[in-house]
């Protein structure tokens, strides 16, 4: 076998329709769209969700609940990572790029630390935002708080 002798498979290929081709082709005059009404028409388009005139299903379920515009989305990181982190890295220094270098955070992220785990180590963190028990856990070990 080489590209030479290709071929589809038997069977997957077929001929398009010729519609609008004259009465003899058989697919002529009304080109197989039926007798009048508007889906024989060009232009002939409904709206998304449109069920024959039924009360759609968008309008018949009641609206529900709301979106906080104000919403802060933060991407949480706890302290047992941070441990994991810090001696991976051999370092107290944690900052936001030190995250977003080991995949923890991109750089649109808000980072939050929280107090998920326990921490042995002395670390230096900067975040955009700690738990209490968070920033406890780090001051209690004898590391520092950067809020950016």
């Amino acid at each position: 076998m080489d590209l030479s002798n290709l071929k589809p498979a038997k069977g997957s290929v077929r001929k398009n329709k010729r519609l609008g081709r004259g009465q003899g082709s058989g697919k002529g005059g009304t080109s197989t769209k039926g007798h009048k009404g508007s889906k024989s028409r060009s232009g002939d388009k409904r709206k998304i969700g449109f069920e024959g005139g039924q009360m759609p299903i968008q309008r018949r379920v009641p609206k529900y609940g709301f979106k906080n515009i104000n919403r802060v989305e933060y991407k949480a990181v706890n302290l047992s990572t941070l441990q994991v982190l810090a001696e991976k890295l051999k370092t107290a220094d944690i900052n936001f790029e030190v995250l977003i270098a080991n995949g923890l955070a991109s750089k649109n992220d808000l980072v939050k630390i929280l107090a998920k785990g326990n921490l042995t180590s002395k670390v230096n963190v900067s975040a955009h935002a700690f738990s209490k028990k968070a920033m406890e856990a780090i001051e209690t070990k004898g590391g520092s708080i950067v809020k950016i």
